[in-house]
């Protein structure tokens, strides 16, 4: 296998000597047959002299031909790394040199084995009488879905014809659509993206518009619930240009999911997709999109390099999610925020283990692993909690509001790398705050919160105004198993808290000892927890009972991992279920039987989860 500098590990392409700066995809679908084939013209510039090959990443692609100006060339695909696929190998007709560019035509089809797209029967969506595709290509699933540069490094345009019986839709900007027996839909996305954000759904999908610049799209059986629920995206935009630069990518629609769609949200450019968890009937759950609207710059303009700074792009994409909430709700519900946050990052900590290379905030990958068995809490949460130090360090919101809209206006269309963060960061400092800012820098070691495992070095104290409420009464029940005085409890207990300080108050109980399976049947049937449809309230409720070996709760759960799939939910869940008394059968059993039901990047780390591989 071909070996190059590593500007990207997760990547067998040869970045060092050529950059796309294009892909225009021409793309027909077959539901029957689930594939997506066609060909894609790669717009390629030459970074180095002498070149006599193209390398692409690809991962279970049945390529056809590759041509340049019409005139075959010969290439040849290596054996599959276990992780990254399989690298392609393009004879170029004669060398070319630095500055030269130059057009490839690949043929080619998806397969069954694709890991970036999903076919659902009918019977797996919600109105049961259409089939239906998503893709999720973030991390390094691009490559199953299109031969390509398949790696964050590499920002180009791109500009797509899809021929389909079904409506629709891309991370780009539909220009027009031919009408006919089977549609043809024109696409076009003029920001430069990495290829982890070339993202297409097609399906029985209808569109309310939400905003000046919004439309949620969805099958119709759930549209009217979806506009609702997400009708202040508008208000998330305006607060994300205020703090940051304009939004920059036209429109921001939203596409809600079926219910198998692995993450909470993806923030494909123009269009982002969310899980139908989301739709609680209260808006309780809606901060997601906060959090995707948040990556229009971090991550989306501002890119990490490789997947080895994924906090650059999810840290700070945390950070100005929650500088939103605060803009919405008020300072405390950020700190609230940042508590779940930490709790988050404290089992994702406890799952790795405290000395696991995991919980580097910048980890080495540079063995070939699958970046998608590092996927945590730990990008996002301790990403969060440097910047956030780092805010109280240098003097607060009135220094490190100015210095983020900095960094976009630095970076944006570039990828980056942790140094060049750093770097900017110090310039920032020194030019608008001088030798104190920098004498305050360098008072935080920022090589210990980057490099070395575990949780933070430093307590982040966060303020728990909102948590207390939700403390105490976790206190009184763990108490209880000692008292067995169960008649201080009653239904009042909860009615003042929010479905946020529900899920606290749930997440502190979880931390607690197991609790005896009268407490839980007590509480049950006070606060009436097994019949909450808030995805996240029910995932903390039944973590508490499986914890417990409570067996009354095994079919509630059952029920919950296999009508959604949502890796947070379901991924926790089965491993909980797994190690419970009388749970690690039916955990085998319920996955054999929903598999296909699951997208396959989840049903890949389900199965590590539950020993299956």
């Amino acid at each position: 296998m071909a070996s190059f500098p590593s500007i990207d590990p997760s990547s067998l392409s040869n970045l060092h000597q050529v950059k796309t700066t294009h892909l225009h995809l021409d793309w027909s679908i077959d539901f029957a047959k689930k594939t997506i084939s066609g060909q894609v013209l790669l717009d390629l510039s030459i970074l180095a002299d002498n070149v006599q090959q193209v390398v692409l990443d690809t991962s279970y692609l049945d390529l056809k031909r590759i041509s340049l100006d019409n005139i075959d060339l010969k290439f040849s695909v290596s054996e599959r790394h276990v992780s990254l696929g399989s690298a392609l190998t393009i004879e170029l007709p004669k060398p070319v040199s630095k500055g030269d560019t130059l057009q490839l035509k690949v043929e080619y089809s998806t397969t069954e084995k694709c890991t970036s797209v999903q076919f659902l029967a009918p019977e797996q969506t919600l109105g049961k009488n259409h089939p239906y595709l998503f893709s999720q290509c973030q991390a390094i699933h691009a490559r199953a879905l299109v031969p390509c540069q398949d790696s964050p490094s590499i920002k180009l345009t791109y500009s797509a014809a899809v021929t389909s019986p079904l409506q629709v839709v891309m991370s780009a900007l539909n220009t027009h659509t031919e009408k006919g027996e089977k549609n043809v839909y024109h696409f076009k996305q003029n920001t430069t993206i990495p290829t982890y954000l070339i993202a297409i759904a097609a399906g029985n999908l209808d569109k309310r518009e939400i905003g000046p610049r919004s439309t949620v799209w969805c099958e119709p059986e759930m549209v009217e619930q979806a506009a609702w629920e997400f009708d202040d995206t508008e208000r998330f935009i305006c607060i994300g240009e205020e703090l940051l630069t304009p939004y920059e990518w036209g429109r921001y629609d939203l596409l809600v999911l079926p219910p198998s769609f692995p993450y909470g949200g993806m923030e494909n450019p123009c269009l982002t997709f969310v899980t139908p968890t989301l739709l609680a009937g209260d808006k309780s759950a809606v901060d997601v999109v906060a959090h995707e609207i948040s990556h229009s710059w971090m991550g989306n303009l501002v890119t990490t390099q490789n997947w080895e700074h994924f906090w650059l792009n999810e840290g700070w994409t945390v950070f100005v999610e929650r500088k939103i909430g605060a803009r919405l709700h008020g300072e405390a519900e950020r700190q609230f925020s940042s508590i779940i946050g930490w709790k988050a990052l404290k089992e994702s900590v406890e799952l790795f283990g405290v000395d696991s290379p995991a919980t580097i905030l910048m980890p080495d990958l540079s063995s070939g692993i699958d970046p998608d068995d590092y996927f945590s809490s730990v990008p996002y949460e301790k990403g969060f909690n440097l910047l956030y130090h780092l805010e109280k360090v240098l003097g607060g919101p009135a220094v490190f509001e100015p210095y983020m809209k900095a960094h976009v206006q630095r970076f944006a269309s570039k990828s980056i790398t942790t140094d060049d963060w750093k770097a900017h960061l110090y310039e920032y400092m020194g030019e608008h705050h001088g030798q104190e800012a920098i004498d305050k820098l360098n008072a935080v070691d920022l090589d210990l919160w980057i490099k070395t495992p575990g949780m933070p070095p430093v307590d982040p104290q966060f303020d728990t105004t909102l948590a207390d409420a939700c403390y105490d009464l976790a206190r009184r029940w763990d108490e209880a198993r000692h008292t067995q005085d169960l008649d201080q409890f009653s239904p009042k207990d909860i009615e003042a808290l929010s479905a946020t300080q529900k899920i606290v108050f749930l997440e502190r109980l979880s931390d607690c000892e197991p609790l005896p399976h009268p407490l839980i049947e007590k509480m049950d049937a006070l606060y009436q927890m097994t019949p909450i449809r808030n995805a996240d309230i029910r995932f903390r409720w039944q973590q508490v009972c499986v914890i417990s070996s409570y067996e009354p709760i095994y079919p509630h759960l059952v029920e919950f991992i296999s009508q959604q799939g949502r890796m947070k939910f379901v991924r926790s869940l089965y491993r909980l279920l797994h190690s419970a008394k009388n749970g690690k059968q039916l955990a085998i059993d319920t996955y054999l039987a929903h598999k296909d039901f699951y997208h396959p990047i989840a049903a890949q780390l389900i199965e590590k989860d539950i020993g299956l591989r």
